[in-house]
């Protein structure tokens, strides 16, 4: 049996916030990189039909679900004198970096079939090392405290992070896009760039944010942690809503820079519109934490999906020759996208001591891969839909202007796609059953248990 033996409840120093909020900032450049950028990069680049990218998507995204669940296991049965989460952090990023530069840069020359077999590679490969990464780093918080407003206060870092990274790559790809007479050799040279700013922040995070969790060093097996995962409520029915708001947000995300060019006829407002939302996830970031401390994380995720539907309704009808009721809509989805993301992370961390509490087993890899498993879909579903939704609509690869169906194809899927699945996200958290109260309640449950040692000493939950 694994599980802490000391629980860490002690404050944070600023440093560790930063830190570990950097550490998203290097995952963003890659991530976010590829989540915003791909599908154009497919269809007016490379020349893939918008069906086809939709359908690579959706094959490459769900084998990285797959993938996400075996790097869960990797990381649960880790054990090194820098810690169990620390050393990926250090050691897997670089191939993560180096493979976002060969995702976006197929070899010319190809023939059709030969780009559309290097992207599914060079795709899959970069999706798998993704999650050797992002699954330690998720898994990291739960390590560095055990008290659920830092927690909360982590969480606010990560997205704050993540954030910054979207307005900064929207500002200088948007600017390639527009300009670059050669946009393969531009991204070549971008991506590079990021790989010595990625390096360079995922040793930050690596120096900074510690593992303080005491905790045992005895390996998860296999059916310990898939009997903790299938016992574990909340954190099921948190990655079947994750799962539905992934593919609201990834859909959005696809399509925003479609929705700029063709939608309001300005490639230009792609910035003003990746600002305003990113504005509006700021906000959201910096005021979840007293909004948690106030109503509860369960109210405050009901509150920001119902305002990211509002949003979405609003993207969806907005006029277009009226681009201010589209900014309207851009901005109030990223109030309510950014306070669920934010939440999300917050949510999973207390799912971990959830876990233990009902089985006397403590898995982070394998809860965190659960999670990340079902945003992946998520994002697979997302995306594959905005392309094909976009590509049965009309959509005409590097065309000039589009025809009204692929103009109502991409309101489609920019706005009433994520209003519509975000509401049985909603739905699903109504009811969540780990609240504040009861979360304490677990956290002074699994110190008694350490405290009262014994090979008779129960470790079923005490109710």
């Amino acid at each position: 049996m694994t599980g802490p033996r000391v629980e860490q409840t002690t404050k944070l120093r600023p440093l560790q916030y930063v830190g570990y909020g950097a550490g998203d900032f290097a995952n963003n450049l890659a991530f976010s990189m590829a989540s915003m950028f791909l599908l154009l990069y497919y269809t007016d680049v490379v020349g893939i039909s918008a069906t086809t990218a939709g359908t690579l998507f959706l094959v490459v995204r769900a084998w990285d679900g797959i993938g996400d669940v075996i790097a869960g296991r990797i990381v649960d049965r880790t054990s090194t004198r820098w810690g169990k989460y620390r050393p990926y952090l250090l050691f897997a990023s670089l191939p993560l970096l180096l493979l976002l530069v060969a995702l976006f840069s197929v070899p010319g020359g190809l023939s059709e079939g030969g780009a559309l077999v290097y992207a599914y590679i060079s795709y899959a490969l970069f999706s798998f090392a993704y999650g050797l990464v992002n699954i330690p780093y998720g898994s990291l918080s739960t390590a560095m405290t055990q008290d659920p407003d830092e927690r909360s206060k982590l969480s606010s870092a990560r997205v704050l992070a993540t954030n910054v990274v979207i307005l900064l790559l929207a500002v200088v790809v948007s600017r390639q896009i527009a300009n670059s007479d050669d946009l393969q050799q531009s991204l070549t040279i971008l991506t590079l760039g990021l790989v010595v700013i990625g390096m360079a922040l995922y040793v930050f995070t690596f120096s900074t944010a510690k593992e303080q969790v005491q905790r045992d060093d005895e390996k998860v097996s296999l059916r310990q942690a898939w009997d903790t995962v299938k016992q574990n409520k909340p954190l099921l029915r948190l990655g079947l809503s994750s799962v539905l708001f992934l593919c609201g947000m990834f859909a959005l995300e696809t399509t925003a820079i479609y929705y700029a060019r063709y939608v309001l006829d300005d490639a230009g407002l792609y910035v003003i519109l990746v600002a305003v939302q990113v504005v509006g996830m700021l906000l959201a970031t910096l005021l979840i934490p007293t909004m948690v401390s106030k109503v509860g994380k369960r109210t405050a995720y009901v509150a920001s999906g119902t305002i990211a539907v509002l949003g979405g309704i609003v993207t969806a009808v907005a006029p277009g020759s009226n681009p201010a009721i589209a900014i309207v809509g851009f901005g109030i989805l990223g109030i309510g996208i950014g306070a669920i993301n934010t939440l999300i992370w917050a949510l999973v961390a207390d799912t971990v001591e959830y876990g233990e509490w009902k089985t006397g087993v403590r898995a982070e890899g394998a809860t965190y891969s659960v999670l990340s498993l079902s945003r992946k879909f998520g994002q697979a579903i997302g995306a594959a839909a905005a392309a094909y939704i976009i590509g049965l609509g009309g959509y005409e690869s590097g065309a000039a202007t589009q025809s009204d169906g692929a103009i109502t194809s991409i309101r489609i899927a920019a706005g009433a796609v994520p209003a519509l699945v975000i509401i049985p996200a909603i739905a699903l958290m109504v009811t969540y059953p780990l609240t504040e109260k009861k979360f304490r309640q677990i956290v002074a449950d699994i110190a008694q248990r350490h405290a009262e040692p014994g090979p008779n000493e129960s470790r079923a939950p005490r109710e």
